[in-house]
């Protein structure tokens, strides 16, 4: 019998407006816990609803993890045509269910290489300092962390866009929608 927790079809794509309801769903799903881990704070089902009715605005990209058709995580890089050089947040949540086993990884590797191709030479993320999952995933990944009294924040700063780049993003694209 399979284990729920394997990701074995878990599939990585960027987040269209078709995918809305998934989106409200994934985030109306998150725990208390992974919620304030998320928004560094508590959020309301409201605010939540409204946060996730806005993701996918003019200046942002989301992906989103798919396990069996079923939307368990997120990643979005907000900010991308603000400044230039672009500098970029990246926020990630995945269903707690979910976490630690790969899905995080995945959804870091796709935000990467996406704001690689886009030109950023920036991207920030934050998190509270409790936020071990987080911290882990930002240090595996060689970001710079800072940590304050109650955040921790983490920098990275890719490299300009490579054919190893390019070639993720699309094949992510296309495996997505077959």
């Amino acid at each position: 019998m399979c284990d729920k927790r394997t990701p074995q079809d878990l599939v990585v794509r960027r987040l269209r407006s078709a995918d809305q309801d998934d989106i409200c769903e994934h985030f109306l799903r998150l725990d208390g816990q992974t919620r304030r881990a998320r928004f560094c704070g508590g959020a309301s089902d409201e605010s939540v609803l409204r946060y996730a009715h806005n993701i996918l605005r003019y200046d942002s990209i989301a992906c989103g993890a798919f396990v069996s058709r079923h939307l368990r995580g997120i990643v979005e890089l907000r900010g991308l045509f603000h400044s230039w050089p672009s500098r970029t947040e990246a926020a990630f949540s995945v269903e707690a269910e979910w976490q630690s086993i790969g899905i995080g990884d995945a959804l870091f590797e796709q935000m990467f290489a996406m704001a690689q191709n886009r030109g950023v030479r920036t991207i920030e993320m934050m998190c509270l300092k409790e936020n071990s999952h987080m911290r882990y995933l930002a240090a595996k990944h060689s970001a710079r962390l800072f940590v304050d009294v109650e955040t921790v924040k983490a920098v990275l700063h890719p490299s300009w866009p490579t054919p190893f780049s390019i070639a993720k993003e699309i094949i992510a694209e296309t495996s997505g929608y077959s």
